[in-house]
């Protein structure tokens, strides 16, 4: 695994409660990849869509079937992480969860913008256009919603939600019940953090958003303040009686250097707790531990979130 990934995986952020307008800062002038035409009849499509307000959002779909599954990635990260893979036998180095899933059903995932591409060396995604200041969690949820829309992708969606992209995935299927076929959390953030972290809250706030790397000051990389987030997803309405299962890190968080030891003892105590509270969110959610894994599950066990994906797409198709 590049020796960068391990700065972003405490990153589990969310956003300040800001207008629903979906776009809750100011446009960056980009040079990035030519729009296309979305083609939700191809088997195969990657490019831009036009999301309204002079912005443009990064979008790849492959495969065929129903329900369409959304793959929604973590504070910081760009699209890349699902379709990367760092295993150790027995658990196979391919497919990554991008191609996997695309295996059975329709997938798609994109870049939110300000996050990191994982290319060599490490840059922010010029793919989607950016924007200035801290983001909010129902302007990024409103330009998902912008985003399936203008591109036509069909639902209703089974979303994906990695981290905080856990929050993103929530808050989408409290507002939009009606095109939400199922859940399924991976290590993802929760709304019941604060209080395990007392009078270090502030500090692991600043530590999510400038996690100590060069891009830290760069205009438009993503950042997001948790306590909007929290208001949001619980003064919604609630949660789609739809299915879901959890997955769940079992090897501590891989931190930065820098980081307080009471910051990280804080975060692996709330952490189960987190998960647990995921698993209530619906009768019967199968929990799977990740064992070996840490909050990348995604990368370190794919074949098992390919294998909970499409169990809950099963679940799905037999409700309907």
């Amino acid at each position: 695994m590049r020796t960068f990934l391990p700065v972003f995986t405490i990153a589990l952020a969310a956003a300040a409660l800001m207008a629903l307008s979906g776009c809750d800062g100011t446009p960056v002038e980009t040079s990035a990849v030519p729009a296309r035409a979305p083609t939700p009849s191809a088997k195969e499509f990657s490019g831009q869509v036009d999301v309204g307000g002079g912005r443009k959002i990064y979008l790849h779909c492959k495969g065929s079937g129903s329900p369409t599954v959304i793959l929604e990635s973590g504070f910081h990260d760009s699209s890349d992480t699902w379709n990367m893979t760092d295993t150790r036998p027995p658990v196979p180095k391919s497919p990554a969860v991008f191609p996997g899933v695309a295996m059975f059903t329709r997938v798609c995932e994109y870049d939110r913008p300000g996050t990191i591409r994982y290319t060599e060396p490490p840059t922010l995604t010029a793919r989607s256009t950016p924007v200035t200041g801290a983001r909010s969690l129902t302007g990024m949820v409103s330009d998902l919603n912008k985003l399936l829309t203008a591109a036509k992708v069909p639902g209703p969606y089974l979303l994906v939600g990695h981290s905080f992209g856990g929050m993103v995935t929530r808050l989408y299927a409290q507002i939009h019940p009606k095109q939400t076929a199922g859940l399924v959390f991976v290590d993802a953030f929760g709304t019941n953090m604060k209080p395990f972290f007392g009078k270090d809250w502030t500090a692991y706030l600043e530590l999510l958003n400038h996690p100590g790397t060069a891009f830290d000051a760069k205009r438009g990389f993503e950042t997001i303040d948790v306590d909007g987030a929290i208001e949001a997803v619980t003064g919604a309405q609630p949660m789609p009686d739809v299915p879901l299962a959890v997955l769940s890190k079992a090897k501590p968080f891989a931190v930065p250097p820098r980081t307080p030891k009471s910051l990280l003892t804080s975060l692996e105590r709330a952490w189960p707790k987190v998960q647990q509270t995921l698993v209530d969110l619906g009768p019967q959610t199968p929990h799977f531990l990740a064992t070996g894994s840490d909050h990348y599950v995604q990368m370190h066990d794919p074949d098992l979130t390919i294998s909970a994906i499409r169990l809950v797409v099963g679940r799905v198709k037999a409700g309907s």
